[in-house]
């Protein structure tokens, strides 16, 4: 398929400019100037913005679901979390005796004694063992998520779940995983997750150089997410996956197995979040349960009804702009943001149901209908309108 009927001219122009200025403009800035200079990118905020990065991955995972399939899950941070843990217990594993106890183990294992739990590996959980080599961490990172959401997705969509009930199971699972990796047996950290993260690829999380690589490698992704959720929607699967958000029964009355694609799609976006929370964590620093939580999951709607719901861009825009104006609003005055959030998703929904994609449309139709009254107005005033013929029901022909 070429690039010009995946792509729109204004969406291609669109992309470059946009991922000009992350894969290029802001690592150059960061690179090449010094602190003192005005046009210096810190690296704080080139973190800050790889942080939004990830988080607009995840908001096309949903978009993807609701916008596209009909299917409102808001348990997407589940996977976004699975990832983010896949990818942290192989950097867990790096700090070695660079952490407070100095020994091989992570710090929060020989808090809770897991020496005396698991003597037979030195104090390691088996299943934590593969976790050693990156390319097995970064296999889990793909098959883990998509496991679940196979297992999830084939039991709900065999049983015909969808629409609200649909929303609620996947709220529920998000919450039971939520509570079970809180427990400290279940060897994740509990409470505090996993953090204090040193190394990746035998390289210094904190230098530069890798905080640069990392954000670099979070445009790409966001980019190759995009293009291929893209690619999905315009073709035949595509038209399939409209259908069944529009009328599912007739899709079924049609001869399609609509079970399948929606399986499909649920673990296509389950992968795409996950991938998300595993770039997500070396930057941020941490992972964990509360990032699983249902509360994340609305969050993350909430960036695609802002964004606009089916458009793609939209959710990109509505994940950088909410995020941003949570950073703001949670600095100045914290205790105003869920009501600022609270009214933001209402304004949307309400005033622009579209969301801020849509509002270039509305306002030109707004202004086409206001040409077309005022058009009407001086036609009638000069009398140009022609004149209505009414037939005298009691003329005999």
């Amino acid at each position: 398929m070429s690039i010009k009927r995946l792509l729109s001219k204004t969406e291609t122009i669109s992309l470059c400019i946009g991922f000009f200025v992350i894969l290029v403009v802001l690592p150059f800035l960061n690179a090449f100037f010094p602190e003192n200079h005005p046009l210096h990118v810190s690296a704080f905020t080139l973190t800050l913005l790889s942080k939004y990065l990830c988080y607009a991955v995840l908001a096309l995972s949903v978009d993807l679901l609701w916008g596209y399939t009909g299917l409102l899950s808001l348990g997407q941070c589940l996977f976004f979390s699975l990832g983010g843990y896949a990818l942290g217990m192989y950097l867990m594993l790096k700090i070695g005796p660079r952490g407070q106890y100095h020994t091989n183990l992570p710090d929060f294992m020989v808090f809770l004694e897991f020496p005396k739990r698991f003597p037979e590996t030195g104090g390691l959980p088996p299943h934590w063992i593969p976790f050693q080599h990156f390319w097995f961490a970064a296999a889990a990172v793909v098959w883990v998520p998509a496991l679940v959401a196979l297992i999830f997705g084939f039991l709900a969509f065999r049983s015909r779940i969808k629409g609200v009930y649909f929303s609620i199971l996947t709220q529920a699972l998000t919450y039971a995983a939520c509570l079970m990796f809180f427990r400290n047996d279940f060897t994740f950290g509990g409470n505090n997750g996993l953090t204090d993260f040193k190394e990746i690829l035998g390289c210094e999380l904190n230098a530069p150089s890798t905080r640069r690589a990392l954000f670099i490698a979070t445009g790409l992704l966001l980019l190759g997410s995009y293009l291929l959720c893209r690619w999905l929607t315009i073709t035949r699967f595509g038209k399939i996956q409209r259908a069944i958000r529009d009328s599912e029964n007739r899709v079924l009355f049609s001869g399609y197995a609509t079970a399948n694609f929606k399986l499909f799609v649920f673990v296509l976006a389950a992968v795409i979040a996950s991938l998300g929370g595993a770039l997500f964590v070396p930057q941020v620093g941490i992972i964990n349960p509360s990032e699983m939580g249902t509360d994340k999951s609305l969050e993350a709607v909430v960036w695609v009804a802002v964004g606009g719901r089916g458009t793609l861009i939209g959710p990109i825009l509505g994940a950088i702009g909410v995020n941003w104006l949570k950073s703001y609003a949670t600095h100045s005055m914290p205790e105003y943001w869920n009501y600022i959030l609270g009214g933001l998703f209402i304004v949307m929904t309400v005033f622009f149901p579209k969301g801020i994609v849509g509002i270039p449309g509305q306002v030109r139709a707004l202004h086409q209908r206001w040409a077309a009254t005022h058009e009407t107005e001086p036609a009638i005033e000069t009398g140009m309108v022609a004149p209505v013929i009414v037939a005298n029901p009691e003329e005999k022909p």
